[in-house]
C-alpha cells in the first residue's frame, strides 16, 4: 500500500484522512497543495481514476470557470495553476484516487 495525501493544512478533511491513516499505523506522504501543488502527471493519474468533475472543489468560487472550458486540456491546465480549485483531500493508493473525505472506500483499501 502506498498512500498519498495531497491537502491543505487548514482543510479539516485533510486533518480526518491523515488521522484516518495514523490511527491504524499505516504510512502515507503527505503533500501540501498549496506549498507544492501537484504535478500534470499526478493530476492525470487522479484524473483518470475519478475523473475531472470529482476534483474540481464546486464550493470554490472560481470552480464555475473552470468547469465553463470546454476541452479537458483546459481545465487541467487549470488546476494545475490553481491548486485551491482542486477538492481536498486527493488521497491516492497506486492508480486509485478519492477526492474528499472517503473512509468507506479507505476502509476497502486497507482490506485488501
Amino acid at each position: 500500500m502506498n498512500i498519498q495525501i495531497f491537502g491543505r493544512s487548514k482543510c479539516f478533511d485533510t486533518k480526518k484522512a491523515e488521522r484516518f491513516f495514523k490511527e491504524r499505523r499505516i504510512k502515507y506522504q503527505y503533500i501540501d497543495l498549496d506549498r507544492y501543488g501537484m504535478s500534470r502527471g499526478e493530476l492525470k493519474s487522479v484524473i483518470s481514476a475519478l475523473g475531472i468533475a470529482k476534483i474540481i472543489n464546486d464550493k470554490h468560487p472560481d470552480a464555475v470557470l473552470v468547469t465553463s472550458y470546454a476541452y479537458d486540456d483546459d481545465k487541467l491546465d487549470a488546476l494545475i495553476d490553481r491548486p485551491e480549485l482542486i477538492k481536498t483531500p486527493v488521497v491516492r493508493n497506486g492508480k486509485a484516487a478519492t477526492a474528499g473525505e472517503c473512509e468507506d472506500v479507505w476502509k476497502e483499501w486497507i482490506k485488501l
